[in-house]
């Protein structure tokens, strides 16, 4: 692993994959062993920390201390708590089109969250159109996942625990000390065992969508107090490799650990729709959780945050969203035309991958986003091991 920048984020992750016996290289395989990591240190961790361990609705041993030589690792990796942001047209002269971000839309005001600057925090606490959201990303499973942070009455501050639980981030909060799964969102241990924050639909899509959809938008700055210059990155060839990091559970073999699903969530149902097989049919009507829902996927040259020395530089990998089909008295259902344009059957309008219907009788209409997520695969089957995938329409028989 090569060491890109001498920043907190990125100094202190290829530790962690040095200590994981990874080159961090394509052409190098990571161990993933989690005998490599000292799980003797979770004792300590429960000494020093003023979580209540007692309650708790995991085993212990399902954690592991993810910064090497850190008993108190809280903060290891230091989240963003007074973000700045600046217009887009500020932010078009460092962003390159095809770099990806995570796009928050709430009550009509749009923020986007480069990827280039997650991979570095992990967390941002924000508030928009007064609500207060954590922004989070785990690298390791390309997680990226909004939670709104009130609970109980009261706003929450999330951080990084360095801790992992199946090579996930696992978040704290400085009001109780509990510590809560990132991709899922549930309290583990401490005060708040079994509290579930309310997920927010936020996507990670290309820059230039973000930028010519919503002129308007903010985006987070580079000025976060850290002295950091961002753009470089500490995953270098990861989600090239067969097996993720400080993974301590068995593969799901259905796909390979690496590839990226859109993972849909509706009223506690599960599905995951593959991007090998979205790449295909481009345009997935279904159902989950007994709700109408579509899955769009396009900008193939979208880059992998997780492949190359700098984020811009990543792989080709795609977007993959998912809406709901109901807009107002209706359920529409989208057909992929000639040219990739996607267009409803019964109006006939336009739609582009954000959801916004851009020519036709529903010209200005938006449906709305599913909560769904882009993890890599063998973090979605770890959380979701029983939920159904969309392994595509059948094909009728040449015969």
């Amino acid at each position: 692993m090569r060491v890109v920048a001498l920043t907190a984020g990125v100094l202190v992750w290829t530790l962690v994959l040095a200590a994981c016996g990874s080159s961090g290289s394509k052409n190098g395989e990571p161990s993933g062993d989690p005998a490599n990591v000292d799980r003797d240190q979770i004792p300590s961790v429960a000494a020093t920390w003023e979580t209540d361990w007692a309650r708790r609705s995991i085993d212990l041993s399902e954690l592991v201390v993810g910064l090497p030589g850190r008993i108190d690792s809280r903060d290891g990796i230091p989240p963003i708590d007074k973000p700045t942001f600046e217009a887009v047209a500020a932010a078009s002269q460092w962003l390159e089109d095809r770099e990806p971000i995570v796009l928050l839309e709430i009550a009509g005001a749009a923020r986007a969250y480069p990827l280039r600057i997650l991979t570095q925090h992990e967390i941002v606490n924000d508030q928009l159109s007064n609500v207060p959201v954590a922004i989070t990303y785990c690298p390791l499973c390309n997680s990226a996942v909004a939670f709104d942070r009130r609970v109980n009455g009261k706003t929450l501050r999330f951080g990084v625990s360095g801790l992992l639980r199946h090579s996930d981030l696992v978040m704290w909060d400085d009001a109780s000390v509990s510590l809560w799964q990132q991709i899922t969102g549930e309290a583990l241990v401490g005060e708040l065992t079994g509290t579930q924050l309310k997920l927010i639909a936020a996507p990670i899509v290309r820059w230039s969508q973000f930028r010519d959809s919503f002129p308007e938008g903010e985006v987070l700055s580079r000025d976060t107090g850290f002295g950091h210059s961002y753009g470089a990155n500490p995953y270098d060839g990861y989600d090239s490799s067969s097996r993720p990091f400080l993974f301590n559970g068995k593969l799901d073999d259905r796909y390979p650990a690496m590839e990226r699903v859109v993972g849909v969530t509706v009223k506690r149902a599960a599905k995951a729709y593959p991007f090998s097989v979205l790449g295909d049919e481009r345009v997935v009507n279904d159902e989950v959780g007994g709700e109408a829902i579509v899955v769009f996927w396009g900008a193939a040259d979208t880059a992998s945050a997780l492949d190359h020395s700098e984020v811009a530089g990543g792989r080709g990998v795609g977007v993959g969203v998912a809406y709901f089909r109901r807009l107002a008295d209706r359920t529409l259902t989208f057909q992929l035309y000639a040219g990739d344009e996607v267009r409803d059957e019964e109006t006939g309008s336009t739609w582009n991958l954000l959801g916004q219907a851009v020519a036709g009788p529903l010209a200005g209409e938006t449906l709305t986003p599913v909560v769904h997520t882009n993890h890599l695969w063998f973090a979605w089957a770890a959380f979701n091991p029983d939920a159904p995938v969309y392994e595509g329409t059948p094909r009728p028989s040449s015969r």
